[in-house]
């Protein structure tokens, strides 16, 4: 295994610091681009507010920004939305509130710095030197210690004092907490048509028209199912009629899905249960113990958080209101 540090020594060249300029707007921050930057190490943290892989790198982000700003880092999230509606900006703006994003961040809507930096990924990491040289990035979760040890040699590249070794200590809480990687054995699946899989089904399904689904026998392992009236679309499923529902087996401790309420607004109730029992002290953030929810604002939700051996069970969202859409589940 590298050490840490030693891999910071070490680090290469990778290109230079792009620029900023296809933001739609600024939040947090008046614009930065690599000139007003230069002679501060800078780490671009690109992010989407739903995705769970980015949730769960937040807690270090916003601690590094925080634990270090007085030493000369600073921090730009690049907001790139997956969904359609993560790239209206009331939304961006809620999820920076919402989630005590404090640093400066980029709204790269139309996709400009994202291809400008040529990423691929959320999350994705660059750290930027105080000559505007990328010198490190990492994409996706983990390697927390390296990417801390990444910034102390930086700033201290840069001339910066009292930059410390100790490493930062994240509360392993809420929707940020880490996975439990050991025992996870389902992958994040979309239910549009466009990335969907594993979708099982009596006959074939419709899509971009209005069908009624009738949920089939048992479902395999990380298979899913749909109950009553919906509209599968390139990006999600859309629920026309009340008391439709979506059945996924699963083998993981917690259980989230992407939800948005209609786009005429409204809010839309749901129910979640477990192997057809309430979720109890398994409920997951967004719901109670007897697994009630609402839609109200397009975000991840977390249905369940369950305690126990991890073994293979079947979560099933029955919606009350007609009106939801389902764009992705995850889990952790």
């Amino acid at each position: 295994m590298t050490d840490p540090e030693t891999t910071a020594a070490h680090l290469p060249f990778e290109g230079r610091l792009a620029s900023f300029a296809g933001a739609i707007e600024w939040l947090n921050s008046p614009p930065l681009t690599p000139e007003s930057l230069r002679g501060r190490v800078v780490l671009v943290d690109f992010w989407t507010y739903t995705c769970i892989n980015w949730l769960r790198t937040l807690g270090y982000v916003r601690a590094w920004a925080e634990k270090y700003a007085g030493h000369g880092l600073v921090v730009v999230g690049v907001h790139t939305p997956e969904f359609a509606f993560e790239g209206d900006l009331p939304n961006v703006r809620w999820a920076v509130q919402q989630m005590r994003v404090g640093y400066p961040v980029a709204v790269d809507t139309d996709y400009a710095i994202w291809n400008a930096f040529g990423n691929r990924y959320w999350p994705a990491l660059y750290i930027a030197d105080e000559q505007g040289r990328i010198r490190y990035h990492h994409f996706g979760e983990g390697e927390y210690a390296e990417g801390e040890r990444v910034i102390q040699q930086l700033l201290r590249e840069s001339g910066a004092s009292g930059v410390g070794n100790d490493l930062v200590d994240v509360p392993d809480v809420g929707i940020e907490a880490q996975a439990d990687w050991v025992h996870l054995g389902s992958p994040e699946t979309y239910v549009g048509y466009d990335q969907g899989s594993n979708f099982l089904t009596h006959g074939e399904a419709a899509f971009d028209q209005p069908h009624t689904y009738e949920a089939p026998g048992p479902l395999a392992l990380n298979q899913w199912t749909l109950s009553g009236d919906w509209t599968i679309e390139s990006g999600a499923a859309l629920l026309n009629r009340a008391d439709g529902s979506i059945l996924f087996r699963f083998h993981a401790r917690d259980v989230n899905i992407v939800l948005a309420p209609p786009a005429a607004g409204g809010a839309v109730r749901f129910r979640v249960a477990v192997d057809g029992r309430e979720p109890a002290a398994g409920h997951g953030l967004d719901t109670d113990e007897q697994g009630f929810g609402t839609v109200v604002e397009p975000r991840l939700y977390q249905l369940a958080r369950l305690a126990g051996p991890t073994i293979d069970r079947t979560v099933e969202i029955t919606f009350l209101d007609p009106g939801a859409r389902a764009y992705v589940f995850t889990f952790g």
